[in-house]
């Protein structure tokens, strides 16, 4: 039987949280880290305990206390999660663990699908917890066992960081055994170290700068680090996560004659970096977002006296923004080293026009499904609340209501019922009507909901329930009466929390259901104080995947007008002919009749068989 697995980054992550004996496993989904515990929970024999927790601070908090009792626990998240969950994450690094706990947070340089592209090694160094950063799936897979060693032995959290090319990448796997001791869990009370009462935290911040060098001297000599000099290298390249797999192919594009220090983990590896510096004239040092090796180098560089000639992002010509590449590298080696510029001939180098190689592709930007149901409650929300009034939202699929002009500020999860409260206690007098999808409602979005009420906030709250946690790759949430693992359990209702939060106006409508929903809208938009509209309709994916069919329809050419009201919709269903001033609908027609629903001429009717 074969030990090589082509597989998803993310897939050999969590193959080597198998590999590792991982016992208890929490998580939010984030893009790019969902499909983790999306692969553990899909696993029928399972060893573990995995679940998706409500949010990453709660998901950091369960992972944490498994921990304290002595087992081998993960959660997941994504970059900008860990800020949800940076207040038990500061306060662990005083306490530490007892058993093992890894901290898997996915960067997304470049900004794929999130709303910015902080570094998460900035967290490892604010509180000291220490980092690995793998550069290949294969070394993501194999670094989660030796993290849980690891972890267990400086007894202390570790942080785990793939990007976006780390987690979707593809990748021929090596698989390693499963370790099959699991240890009991046991929580052993010590008030000192668990209850961080001040006098306490007093004792345990000296524990933790101590623990510093410990972990320094492990890491430096770790697999993950590793130094190659060149006989006769007068220059030096430092390359740390998947940007050493870009230099490393850069280095042999260019044909530099150059020593390497590939960096896995952090704290750095001062000694190694002292060895290059001490056999090098000049260092070049590539990794992605921040300059966090680079400050290192610099600072260690400055403390031996070397005079080595330092190349990075401070302040340049290495980007400090977005993913780096290989062509980037070699770009940055050619101009530094001022060699040719890589896969040129010399005779046509200076002469070469980069531009014309270029592929401008159109631009695609992303759209809400055909049928979505969020495309019809913002359609209502336009209408009733008017073009001038404010829409703040929130992260999600929801986000893309921009292109409706339904989208006005998007900050962070659960941000959109805050941020509206904020405008109104502004004194702003336009209409306020915000909107927030189910499971950020669970996420963060409660708070800001009895905030809102609680202060006497006169804005309209929208929850677009599509009953599930869509944008992430479908995941379930409280409101679906169903665990990650497809158990069922209690379905938490909107509605009955709400009321309990003390709103005076809660309804749940139909958006299919146009002149139903507007009614709600407008009762709503009257109402003193907060109201809050629910929206609830199946996603359209997953409608589909359940077997929930709709006939879709079509348009009668002669009855059209050109008038395009149902093609300002942005149905991606719904085209329209510039030549014949004709609406069409095409195949990916899911059915939802939102534009029959508004077509004045009777031009749009399902279709017959």
């Amino acid at each position: 039987m074969s030990t090589r697995e082509y597989m998803l980054g993310n897939v050999a992550i969590a193959r080597g949280i198998v590999e590792g004996g991982g016992q208890v496993i929490s998580g939010y989904p984030g893009t790019p880290s969902s499909e983790i515990i999306g692969t553990l929970a899909g696993m029928k024999e399972r060893d573990f305990y995995v679940e998706w927790s409500v949010n990453e601070k709660v998901a950091f908090e369960v992972a944490a206390g498994a921990a304290m009792t002595g087992v081998r626990s993960v959660v997941t998240m994504k970059h900008v999660g860990l800020n949800v969950a940076a207040d038990p994450l500061l306060t662990l690094a005083y306490t530490g663990v007892k058993g093992s706990m890894i901290i898997i947070v996915a960067d997304d340089p470049s900004c794929h699908s999130s709303q910015n592209e902080q570094d998460t090694r900035r967290y490892s160094q604010f509180s000291l917890i220490p980092c690995l950063d793998p550069s290949t799936p294969q070394e993501a897979k194999d670094m989660i066992p030796f993290a849980f060693e690891f972890s267990n032995k400086v007894q202390m959290p570790v942080i785990f960081r793939p990007t976006t090319r780390i987690s979707h990448g593809k990748s021929d796997i090596e698989l390693g055994p499963v370790e099959e001791t699991r240890p009991s869990a046991e929580f052993v009370k010590e008030l000192e170290r668990w209850v961080m009462v001040p006098k306490n935290a007093r004792i345990q911040h000296p524990r933790l700068l101590e623990s510093q060098k410990i972990m320094q001297e492990e890491l430096e000599n770790s697999p993950w680090n590793s130094l190659e000099l060149t006989d006769g290298a007068k220059v030096g390249v430092i390359a740390s996560g998947i940007a050493s797999v870009y230099a490393k192919e850069a280095i042999v594009k260019q044909g530099t004659n150059a020593s390497f220090l590939k960096i896995g983990t952090y704290p750095v590896p001062e000694s190694k970096i002292r060895t290059l510096l001490e056999n090098t004239e000049k260092i070049i040092i590539f990794e992605e977002m921040e300059p966090i090796v680079e400050e290192q180098v610099r600072i260690i560089a400055q403390q031996t006296g070397s005079t080595v000639d330092i190349v990075g992002k401070i302040p340049g010509p290495v980007p400090r923004i977005y993913e780096l590449n290989t062509d980037i590298c070699a770009d940055v080696l050619a101009e530094v080293l001022e060699l040719e510029r890589p896969d040129v001939p010399a005779e046509v180098a200076e002469d070469f026009d980069y531009d014309r190689c270029r592929i401008d592709l159109p631009m695609r930007p992303p759209v809400m499904c055909p049928g979505c149901s969020h495309r019809a409650s913002f359609h209502v929300m336009k209408k009733v609340y008017g073009k001038d009034a404010i829409f703040p939202s929130d992260i999600g699929c929801y986000t893309l209501g921009i292109q409706s002009g339904t989208v006005d500020t998007t900050l962070c999860m659960g941000g959109s019922i805050t941020v509206a409260s904020g405008m109104y206690q502004a004194g702003e007098k336009k209409p306020i009507c915000c909107s927030i999808g189910d499971s950020t409602f669970f996420h963060t979005g409660m708070n800001g909901l009895l905030n809102a009420i609680y202060n006497k906030a006169d804005i309209t709250v929208t929850i677009v329930d599509n009953r599930i946690t869509a944008m992430t790759g479908h995941q379930p949430n409280p409101g679906m009466g169903k665990l990650a693992t497809g158990e069922s359990t209690i379905e938490v209702s909107l509605e009955e929390l709400c009321k309990s939060m003390g709103a005076g106006f809660v309804e749940t409508v139909d958006p299919y259901d146009l002149e139903k929903t507007e009614e709600v809208f407008k009762r709503a938009k009257e109402h003193k104080g907060t109201s809050v509209v629910i929206t609830r309709q199946y996603c359209v994916i997953d409608a589909k995947r359940s077997g929930i069919r709709r006939k879709p329809f079509v348009i009668d050419a002669e009855k059209c007008v050109g008038c395009r009201l149902c093609v300002n919709l942005g149905c991606p269903a719904i085209e329209f002919n510039t030549t014949t001033k004709k609406a069409s609908i095409n195949a990916m027609c899911t059915g939802c009749g939102v534009c029959a629903a508004l077509c004045k001429f009777d031009a749009i009717t399902e279709v017959k068989k």
